[in-house]
């Protein structure tokens, strides 16, 4: 039973790691990163589908992005959803293929960066701490019903602490190495 309850908050700190991560492989940080196409969706044959389900993503200098439709026909839609995507990128349509030319990030552009992947950490903590008032919830629940005597409990909450404490640590370390890559020019 506690086991399950550790393991549940662990898999879940996890998870947060995980979109933690995801999020900010999306951010561009002045380098092409196919990645940062993720959240662009395209229409294709009447439904909305993720940019890499209908052509692939390359990034074959170290500020390009290439994009090769498996469809000629589309390349314009292709290009319509980059237009309207919060990117700020002009795609270079040469009908083969789309060319993304990732700008270099001026100084303002990288502070307000470091913000966004600031808050992102900030939320990653505010989530897996959630995790350990559910958590410690659940034990004190425990407690009430008599399945757990007070020496379990300080003991349970002790290594959901630390296991808090280390998913905490790892978002601050996921977010310095995010900040220096930002602010290296």
């Amino acid at each position: 039973m506690i086991k399950d309850i550790i393991k549940k908050a662990e898999d879940k700190m996890k998870k947060t790691i995980i979109v933690l991560k995801s999020d900010l492989s999306t951010m561009k940080a002045g380098r092409a990163n196919p990645t940062m196409l993720d959240r662009i969706e395209v229409e294709y044959y009447g439904s909305m589908v993720p940019l890499s389900q209908v052509g692939n993503i390359s990034a074959p200098e170290p500020r390009v992005l290439l994009i090769q439709p498996w469809e000629k026909s589309t390349l314009k839609d292709i290009e319509r959803s980059i237009l309207k995507s919060d990117l700020g990128i002009n795609p270079s349509n040469d009908g083969t293929v789309i060319r993304l030319i990732v700008p270099e990030l001026t100084e303002e552009t990288r502070k307000n960066l470091v913000k966004n992947i600031k808050k992102a950490g900030e939320d990653s903590k505010v989530a897996i701490r959630s995790i350990r008032r559910e958590s410690n919830d659940k034990i004190k629940n425990l407690k009430k019903d008599g399945n757990l005597s007070e020496d379990e409990v300080k003991n349970v909450e002790d290594d959901i602490q630390k296991l808090t404490d280390n998913y905490i640590k790892e978002v601050d370390i996921i977010i310095d190495d995010k900040e220096k890559e930002v602010m290296s020019v």
